[in-house]
């Protein structure tokens, strides 16, 4: 039992990390993209990693006991796959209003955090940054109430978006402590853009700052309620009579969390580090993080 609630702490702490977002947002008067880039991408190449060279072969390891050598591994491919598309379908279903990743200019954050400051023009700044950045942001010259509904549905899409994440931190915590806290380090600095996507349009169409920063931190809570509903479900439906979940679906389990990890971080977070960064700052952080992982590994072995 003390290795679940270690698994739901840690799952818990990573999803948490959209209230930092958040309160950099309305504190932070300045933000450094760079380091945002780097720090993603090295999110990016932690997940990559120990998605390929220990998840997966640890459920391969479990399914070859199961099924044999041939049939073990067509099950974990079918796994892998299969989280593929469990996140790939969340993403065609539960489309995301705007992009929870878009970035947002410092003259758009900067009435967050000083009640002194005029609200921008938006249309100006979002020209300017398309000219000295190369990205856009929202534009906000929109009604109130469409824009509320924006954040609303950004929060929502991002809490259902984040329950897989919140299983598969809790699923790695759960089996080995050491790699749960390497994922749910990754999984945070994927979440810190997360509550940043969240806050801004809410406060815009609300002014309200405890409202915006709360809705962040709910979007946050999707980590451990997935992992905890995730959990009790597995436990009911696969665990017979004496509540052990057998090796065979965690193979199947295994595989499916690094199909989505894998998903992730080629569809969200790979895309938000080059749009944070310049030059190869994207890909020095990712393979700082397969380092960071690698040298973790082996110093574990």
């Amino acid at each position: 039992m003390k290795s679940v609630w270690i698994a739901l702490g840690l799952t818990f702490i990573a999803g948490m990390a959209t209230a930092i977002g958040s309160a950099v947002a309305f504190m932070a008067k300045r933000t450094n993209y760079r380091f945002l880039s780097v720090a993603t991408g090295f999110s990016a190449g932690v997940m990559l990693y120990v998605s390929f060279v220990e998840i997966l072969i640890k459920g391969l390891d479990s399914l070859k006991d199961t099924y044999g050598e041939y049939w073990g591994h067509w099950v974990n491919a079918a796994s892998f796959f299969g989280g593929m598309l469990l996140i790939g379908l969340i993403d065609r279903f539960i489309p995301e209003a705007e992009n929870p990743h878009e970035i947002h200019s410092e003259g758009e954050r900067a009435p967050l955090h000083d009640p002194e400051a005029e609200i921008p023009d938006f249309e100006a700044i979002a020209e300017k940054d398309v000219k000295s950045r190369g990205f856009g942001m929202h534009d906000h010259a929109i009604h109130d109430r469409k824009l509320l509904r924006m954040g609303l549905f950004t929060a929502i899409a991002i809490f259902i978006h984040n329950f897989p994440e919140g299983l598969a931190t809790f699923l790695s915590a759960l089996h080995d402590p050491t790699l749960g806290i390497a994922i749910a380090a990754a999984i945070a600095l994927h979440n810190i853009p997360e509550g940043i996507s969240v806050s801004v349009p809410i406060f815009y169409a609300t002014g309200n700052r405890s409202k915006a920063f709360f809705y962040s931190v709910l979007s946050g809570l999707a980590e451990p309620a997935g992992a905890v509903i995730a959990y009790i479900a597995i436990r009911s439906f696969a665990g017979g009579e004496t509540g052990i979940i057998p090796p065979q679906v965690m193979g199947v389990l295994f595989g499916g969390v690094a199909g989505i990890m894998v998903y992730i971080s080629l569809d969200q977070l790979l895309p938000t580090s080059r749009a944070y960064g310049r030059g190869h700052d994207s890909i020095f952080g990712l393979v700082a993080g397969m380092f960071v992982m690698a040298l973790s590994l082996l110093l574990m072995k």
